[in-house]
């Protein structure tokens, strides 16, 4: 029995109604999220206005690693495809740690974007509004309608799959509509030109500069919303079809919005302001403050309803596809049993939605900014990425896969994509980088309680396909310890060499990652 066709019996209750332009919308969805409404000012401040290259290197980067997954989503149509992929091809540790990363990351953008809305609201002309948030963190009153609508999210997705469609592709439209406004408004109102060569020129803090802003101002984090259609590729009606143009068309659609959003902004921006540095430019709802300051009150208010919109829908949507995260760990044995119940009605993974609701308010009460947290999602999700370029290349080697559909020039595409998520990561600088592979390598505790309820009889074999893993992750802490000081490193590797080296090293851990792959037993792994 092939491996698909095994893990589908096991989900016999999820209900298979989401077609292709519903799961564009999905990814359109989670990818148009509080990204939009800070990603712009939040590059601007790294990188000035060279960060227009940063969305495109940023956009580049995501359809290689996409491409891989949507491969990926259409051998195994699973609910949450993400964490499920690397544990076929490499078994239980490498799994573990796979989707541990990709879960972490992505459940914790549920309080993010709530807390995105919660911001926003703080700019609103009333007096209430401007106590929800004091310029660094939510206050009382701010946390708790946060916790108001982390809870809708989790209603809209409790009831039923259709429900949840529904309501996010209104939304969706609406979010695409709002920022193309907001182009438009901006650029015919107030769009100076001379921000883009003076006040420092284009990149006035370099190339590591815009490097940087892509891994770490919001960019990544931006994108990493194409993962949705994947993670529901289990309730697609023709997964083969609708993942390939749901992933590569939300990630293209998003990107040519961002890149376009972030030349108004610059644009946008007065030269008086640009002129003290853009590193200094602080705003509390960046495009909001620019609509008020160049009286565009129509537009103002727009985006100030679109700051509950937009974060709301990713949220909802993240909701959905963190649900079906935790029921793919349960299926891989990483997770209690409750997890892996899907609603014979519904089908929907309820338990699932429970826990994920819990742990987006303690995420919610520890990080109360949009900024830090969207630095730290963004490195545990490239640490995710990482296994999806071989995982796709040691899968298609196995007879008992389906393989429904081929990207062409997959051999070139994932080793590519391998290297560029490395090199991003790199990008993220020192310390951050050290800080979030130590928060991956802490849910350790709980794959080693549930490998000593199997036994340690197979512990050595799952090592050894996890040992390219765990001395990826260390060779990435080392040299961005010892990098270039651009990127925070001691300057014991210089600039340039240090990339070269990334590049160079990648490659041979990808191969390394290829050769280790154990060859799974599709009833014991999936």
């Amino acid at each position: 029995m092939r491996i698909g066709e095994w893990s589908q019996l096991s989900e016999e209750n999820v209900k298979r109604e989401l077609g292709t332009f519903s799961l564009l919308m999905t990814g359109l969805g989670t990818i148009i999220g509080s990204g939009w409404l800070f990603g712009a000012w939040k590059a601007a401040t790294v990188a000035g206005p060279a960060a227009i290259i940063a969305w495109i290197l940023g956009m580049i980067v995501t359809v290689f690693i996409g491409l891989t997954y949507a491969e990926l989503g259409t051998m195994f149509p699973q609910t949450g495809g993400m964490v499920r992929y690397a544990q076929y091809s490499h078994g239980p540790l490498v799994g573990f740690l796979s989707g541990w990363a990709v879960w972490i990351a992505i459940v914790s953008v549920i309080p993010v974007e709530a807390v995105a809305s919660v911001q926003y609201m703080s700019s609103w002309p009333w007096d209430w509004a401007r106590h929800l948030y004091d310029g660094q963190e939510l206050s009382t009153w701010g946390l708790l309608l946060s916790g108001i609508l982390i809870l809708v999210y989790f209603l809209l997705n409790f009831w039923t799959v259709r429900l949840f469609a529904t309501a996010n592709s209104a939304i969706t439209v609406f979010k695409l509509v709002v920022p193309l406004l907001t182009v438009l408004g901006l650029v015919a109102t107030g769009f100076h030109g001379e921000n883009f060569t003076n006040h420092g020129g284009f990149a006035p803090y370099g190339w590591s500069g815009v490097l940087t802003a892509v891994a770490t101002s919001g960019v990544v984090f931006a994108f990493n919303g194409f993962q949705s259609p994947v993670n529901l590729a289990g309730e697609a009606k023709n997964p083969n079809r609708s993942i390939p143009i749901a992933v590569v068309g939300a990630i293209v659609m998003a990107g040519v919005l961002y890149v376009l959003l972030q030349i108004a902004f610059i644009g946008a921006v007065a030269p008086e302001q640009a002129a003290r540095g853009w590193g200094s430019i602080n705003f509390h709802s960046p495009f909001a403050d620019l609509a008020i300051a160049l009286n565009l009150n129509w537009l103002a208010l727009l985006l100030f309803a679109d700051a509950f919109v937009s974060p709301s829908g990713a949220g909802i949507t993240n909701t959905a596809t963190t649900a079906r995260m935790v029921y793919g760990m349960k299926e891989n044995g990483h997770m209690p049993k409750v997890f892996g119940t899907i609603h014979p009605i519904y089908g929907v993974p309820r338990a699932a939605l429970c826990l994920n609701l819990a742990v987006s308010f303690v995420f919610l009460f520890l990080f109360r900014g949009w900024g830090s947290l969207a630095e730290v999602i963004s490195v545990a999700t490239l640490i995710s990425y990482a296994t999806g370029p071989v995982a796709v290349m040691v899968l298609r080697q196995r007879s008992f896969v389906n393989r429904p559909i081929r990207v062409r020039g997959m051999g070139v595409i994932a080793p590519v994509a391998f290297i560029l998520a490395s090199l991003i990561l790199y990008w993220a600088t020192w310390p951050l980088t050290g800080k979030v592979v130590l928060i991956m390598l802490s849910g350790l505790p709980i794959y080693i309680y549930y490998q000593s309820k199997e036994g340690w009889a197979d512990f050595l074999s799952q090592f050894k396909a996890g040992l390219w893993l765990i001395g990826y992750l260390v060779f990435m802490v080392l040299v961005s310890c010892l990098g270039s000081e651009r990127f925070g490193g001691y300057n014991l590797i210089p600039y340039g060499a240090d990339m070269a080296l990334i590049a160079a090293c990648s490659l041979i851990f990808y191969f390394w990652g290829i050769k280790s792959a154990r060859r799974s037993d599709p009833a014991r792994e999936g």
